[in-house]
C-alpha cells in the first residue's frame, strides 16, 4: 500500500514545476490523470533530447500519470474537464493568471461542482500584485529571486546554478501544498485555492541569506564554493585535478589541521574558532589549500574520513549516478516505454516502514488513458466518447 493512492489528482499543468509536484505524489500512490492538448502534448514532448517520438526531458517529471488529451478551447472539452473536477481531490494548473477563469474553469466555477476541491494555482508572480501578468521562466525567477546574486566566483558576476532551482523547487512547495490543503481539507470538510508565486517560493528560499541581511545589513557576496559564515567551507582541488568539499565545524578543525599535517594551527589564535578563522578566513584558506593540494582527492579523503572530518567528492553526475552507496539506497530505477525499451530513472528519496516504497513508474504515451478515463471514471459511452473526439474536443 503506497500513502497517496487514495487521492486523485487532475493536472492541467505542463513543463517541469507541477508536473514535477505531481510526479511526486503520483509515486507515492496517488492517481494522477495529466491533460493534455491534443495532438502535441505537453511541449517537454518535443523537449531534448529526443527518444523515439518522445524525450527524456517529458520522462523526468511525468512518471507514473494517465495521459488524456482534451481541447480545452472546445466548449465540450471544458465540460470534460468540469466532469472530471467533480471527484477529484486536487487541480493543479499553471495557465497564466485569468486564462482559465476566461474558460470557466477557475477555482470558484470548479468548487462550486466540488467543494471538496483543493485548487492549486501555480504561476510566476502570484494572482495578485504589479508583476501578476508579467511572464517568466526558470532562471528569470533565479535572477529576480535573489538566489543567482549569490552564486558565482569571488569578484565575478552572477551565475545560474546547474539545474532549474526555480522550477523544481517550486515543485517541491506545490507538492508541500497540496499535503497541506489535504490535511486541513480532513479538519474543515472542504477544499480551498492555493495562490503560489514561483517568485514568492525562490524569495523564501534566502532563508540564511536574508537572515545575514536582517541581522547584520548585509548583502552576502559570491563566494564560490566558500560558506559566508564557516571556514572551512569549500571545495578544494587536489594533486589529481579533482575536487573535494570540506566542511569543518570547531570540534573538526584540531583533526583536519592534524589529518593534513598542520598541527601548530591548532594552537594559533588566528583560528581558535569559527569566528576567528573567518575574521582570518584569506591565510586560513590559503593554507588549507596548500596543504590539500598535494593530495590526490583518494588520498585526502581517506585521511579526512579517518579523523571523522566532513568531507566528501564534488561528483560529477556520472560518477554519483553510479556511486556505490546510491546503487544500495535503489535511486536509480527503470521503466519500459514504447518505441524506447527500458529507461532509467531517479526514484523518490523515502524509505518507509509501515507502507510501501515508491518504485520508479512508465511515463504515459500522449493520450494514452483518454477512452479507458472516460468510459471508466465518467462513465462516458463508446459512442459520446465518439462524438467528442470526431468535434476535436479529445
Amino acid at each position: 500500500m503506497l500513502p497517496l493512492q487514495h487521492l486523485t489528482i487532475l493536472d492541467l499543468s505542463r513543463v517541469l514545476a507541477c508536473p514535477y509536484a505531481s510526479m511526486i505524489l503520483a509515486e507515492l500512490g496517488a492517481t494522477v490523470i495529466k491533460v493534455e492538448q491534443p495532438g502535441s502534448g505537453d511541449e517537454t514532448r518535443g523537449f531534448e533530447p529526443q527518444l523515439a517520438q518522445d524525450s527524456a526531458y517529458y520522462f523526468a517529471c511525468n512518471r507514473s500519470k494517465a495521459s488524456i488529451t482534451v481541447n480545452l478551447r472546445s466548449a465540450e472539452g471544458r465540460e470534460v474537464v468540469r466532469d472530471l473536477a467533480r471527484t477529484a481531490d486536487v487541480l493543479v494548473e499553471n495557465f497564466p493568471t485569468g486564462t482559465l477563469a476566461r474558460r470557466g474553469l477557475d477555482y470558484a466555477a470548479l468548487s462550486a461542482l466540488n467543494p471538496r476541491l483543493v485548487y492549486v494555482s501555480c504561476t510566476g508572480f502570484g494572482q495578485t500584485g504589479p508583476y501578476a501578468h508579467k511572464k517568466g521562466y526558470d532562471t528569470v525567477f533565479q535572477a529576480m529571486g535573489g538566489i543567482m546574486s549569490l552564486t558565482g566566483e569571488k569578484g565575478g558576476g552572477p551565475v545560474k546554478p546547474g539545474l532549474p532551482v526555480a522550477d523544481l523547487t517550486s515543485g517541491l512547495w506545490v507538492a508541500i501544498a497540496i499535503l497541506a490543503s489535504l490535511a486541513g481539507r480532513e479538519r474543515s470538510g472542504s477544499g480551498c485555492h492555493v495562490d503560489f508565486s514561483m517568485l514568492d517560493g525562490q524569495v523564501s528560499l534566502l532563508s540564511l541569506a536574508a537572515a545575514r541581511w536582517f541581522a547584520l545589513g548585509e548583502v552576502p557576496p559570491r563566494l564560490g564554493t566558500e560558506h559566508p559564515g564557516r571556514v572551512p567551507s569549500a571545495s578544494f582541488r587536489c594533486a589529481d585535478g579533482r575536487y573535494a568539499h570540506v566542511t569543518a565545524s570547531d570540534q573538526h578543525w584540531a583533526p583536519l589541521c592534524k589529518a593534513l599535517g598542520l598541527e601548530a594551527w591548532g594552537a594559533d589564535a588566528r583560528f581558535a574558532d569559527n569566528a576567528a578563522r573567518v575574521e582570518h578566513r584569506e591565510p586560513a584558506m590559503a593554507g588549507l589549500t596548500a596543504a590539500i593540494g598535494v593530495l590526490t582527492r583518494a588520498e585526502l579523503i581517506a585521511r579526512l574520513d579517518a579523523a571523522d572530518v566532513p568531507v566528501g567528492p564534488v561528483n560529477d553526475v556520472a560518477e554519483i549516478l553510479a556511486d556505490p552507496h546510491v546503487a544500495a539506497r535503489g535511486l536509480v530505477g527503470e521503466f519500459e516505454y514504447p518505441g524506447v525499451g527500458r529507461f532509467r530513472g531517479l526514484g523518490l528519496p523515502y524509505k518507509f516502514a509501515g507502507f510501501d516504497d515508491p518504485r520508479v513508474g512508465a511515463p504515459p504515451t500522449l493520450g494514452q488513458h483518454t477512452d479507458e478515463i472516460l468510459a471508466q471514471r465518467l462513465g462516458y459511452s463508446a459512442e459520446k466518447i465518439a462524438r467528442l473526439r470526431e468535434a476535436k474536443a479529445i
